[in-house]
């Protein structure tokens, strides 16, 4: 059997949960894993249901038959389970791309990394290292329009489900984001929404904060101010200087 996700979003009312399972059921589905959440904010209900589906498996049917009871603005889809494909940007920094690598080489990341693309040179041995192609745009060469237009027919040329942003440092143009809308990731040096920007650990140290962190989150045109989708932090003291609370910080990272 195939492994599918259901992914349901819409108001929230008595007995989704129910109504939802009991069509999987009606069409012959397993379901292996179920979460859902409510916001209360918004009183949305969000839910996503792995299953195995038989041969001949009819995904339309099933999202029919779960329109005809869900909400008018409900948004239903079916994805497939399988391994995402990624391109990496990068830029000198080694820690997060290199762990990258690692987990991937490992089967701990159930990823493709398609490519790495950087506009430095330094990082090349690191990712040849793991039979990875390589690119260097370097953006000295080339206006800001220019390099990334490159970068844009490069990563077309790999069709990724995403760009992750491993310590790229270059900030993107709504232009280029525009062209991934919730598809890149950032791995950020702080704790957001606190220090955003360049030098997050200079800015930590100087208003005395005794935790520093580290946040993964989708990119958007507003800097550093995405969906928030995970984060980490540790306890530092007094005696952390910049350099010591960015070292700690690259383990977060």
């Amino acid at each position: 059997m195939k492994k599918h996700i259901l992914l349901t979003e819409c108001r929230d009312q008595p007995g989704l949960i129910a109504k939802i399972t009991d069509v999987c059921f009606k069409h012959q589905l397993n379901i292996i894993k179920n979460s859902e959440f409510v916001d209360p904010q918004t009183n949305t209900f969000f839910m996503r249901t792995v299953f195995d589906a038989p041969k001949g498996f009819n995904g339309e049917a099933l999202l029919t038959s779960l329109s005809s009871f869900l909400p008018s603005d409900a948004e239903i889809r079916i994805a497939d389970k399988r391994t995402k494909r990624i391109v990496v940007l990068a830029t000198k920094e080694p820690h997060c791309l290199g762990d990258i690598l690692i987990k991937h080489y490992n089967g701990v990341f159930d990823v493709e990394i398609a490519a790495v693309i950087s506009n430095h040179k330094v990082l090349a041995p690191l990712v040849e290292k793991f039979d990875v192609p390589f690119h260097v745009v370097d953006h000295n060469e080339y206006s800001r329009e220019q390099h990334e237009k490159i970068i844009l027919d490069l990563i077309a040329s790999y069709s990724p489900d995403y760009l992750v942003l491993a310590k790229y440092m270059r900030v993107l143009s709504s232009s280029f984001v525009e062209n991934f809308p919730q598809r890149i990731i950032n791995i950020h040096h702080s704790f957001l929404p606190a220090f955003v920007g360049a030098n997050p650990y200079k800015q930590a140290f100087e208003r005395g904060v005794k935790i520093i962190g580290a946040t993964a989150h989708f990119v958007t045109n507003e800097l550093d101010q995405g969906p928030i989708i995970l984060q980490d932090v540790i306890h530092v003291d007094h005696s952390y200087q910049p350099e010591k609370l960015a070292s700690a910080g690259q383990q977060l990272e």
